[in-house]
């Protein structure tokens, strides 16, 4: 029975130095050899990072920090300048003011454009759109016109007698005075001379300029469906053929008798007869408009009257210089004649 276990261990003893052997003469190659070093060398590494996260680490359950520094304690004064150098630097807001520097660019008109929507894209006014660009009719505004686009809302304002300022425009149109003058890089009192021209950040256009240039600043004097049987400007004469001559307004052809209104609210100034227009009646409008009406068949209103757009002045007739029913209409813009269809709503 012992020389039996005698036995075993004995071959098991063979066994583990024939495998110790088998190892030791495998390391004697080259290539073994790179693989243990490399396997080593690796596992060297990541101990020694180990040890050094740990000891660096920072007790996160004291929650401490700051700036470190090699002498005592920051004194009341160090405090101070500590708050008196915060207090100094500039403020940091979500965003900085608007540029005052007015700049251009150049857009052009597509098929279909109109001002409003034009100026909606470039977040600007119509007035803007009108003024800048000296608009006299917005309704003529034509496919591959090329319009001055500002880089902000405003109008441009023609100084109308020496010594006006930025101060005094910008009071006249309610806005901001320091931003009218920084846009203009002028000083608040700076005297202009008649005739220059100064942008005006955020004003308007007054009514009436805004009406007549969208052709919406007068009603059609005649509430019932007409015919215009002759327009403004240069035409064949009705009375002598064959010579040109000038009508300062339009003809509207309509059966005799039919209601005559004001265009535009106003004074009546003048009702009378003459050998051009027959029965006639002249009322003066806000702005410097006039309008006039003739070959009236009779009238219903007397000079000094205030009247409305619902206020009849008036009947359709034939009177004065006439081939027929019809109301000539005129208008008048200090003193002088303009097209009245540039005008009518």
């Amino acid at each position: 029975m012992r020389e039996k276990k005698s036995f075993i261990s004995n071959e098991k003893q063979s066994i583990i130095k024939h495998l110790f052997n088998t190892i030791i003469m495998s390391c004697k190659t080259n290539s073994i050899k790179i693989v243990c070093f490399s396997v080593f060398g690796f596992c060297a590494g990541v101990l020694l990072t180990c040890v050094l996260i740990t000891t660096r680490r920072p007790d996160t359950r004291n929650g401490v920090g700051g700036f470190d520094a090699a002498s005592e304690a920051e004194s009341k004064e160090g405090l101070e300048n500590l708050l008196s150098e915060v207090e100094n630097l500039p403020a940091l807001t979500e965003s900085t003011e608007a540029s005052t520097e007015i700049t251009y660019q150049t857009y052009r008109v597509k098929s279909g454009d109109m001002i409003g929507y034009i100026a909606d894209a470039f977040d600007i006014t119509q007035d803007t759109i009108i003024s800048v660009n000296n608009i006299k009719q917005s309704r003529l505004i034509q496919p591959g016109q090329y319009l001055k686009i500002p880089s902000m809302p405003g109008i441009v304002y023609t100084v109308k007698k020496d010594g006006e300022t930025p101060a005094t425009i910008a009071e006249k149109y309610k806005v901001n005075a320091e931003k009218c003058a920084m846009a203009n890089s002028l000083m608040l009192e700076t005297a202009l001379k008649v005739g220059a021209s100064i942008y005006v950040p955020d004003a308007e256009l007054d009514w009436a300029t805004r009406q007549e240039i969208n052709g919406d600043l007068f009603k059609r004097p005649l509430h019932a469906r007409y015919r215009l049987s002759s327009y403004y400007g240069w035409r064949k004469s009705p009375f002598n053929a064959g010579k040109r001559t000038f009508h300062g307004g339009i003809d509207m052809a309509i059966s005799s008798g039919t209601p005559i209104y004001p265009a535009l609210e106003g004074k009546v100034t003048a009702v009378g007869y003459n050998a051009t227009y027959g029965n006639y009646v002249i009322i003066t409008h806000h702005s410097g408009y006039k309008t006039l009406y003739g070959h009236m068949k009779s009238t219903a209103c007397k000079k000094g009257n205030f009247v409305y757009t619902n206020t009849v002045i008036g009947y359709v007739g034939s009177t004065g210089m006439s081939t027929g029913p019809h109301l000539h209409f005129t208008v008048y813009k200090n003193g002088k004649t303009i097209n009245p269809l540039t005008v009518l709503n």
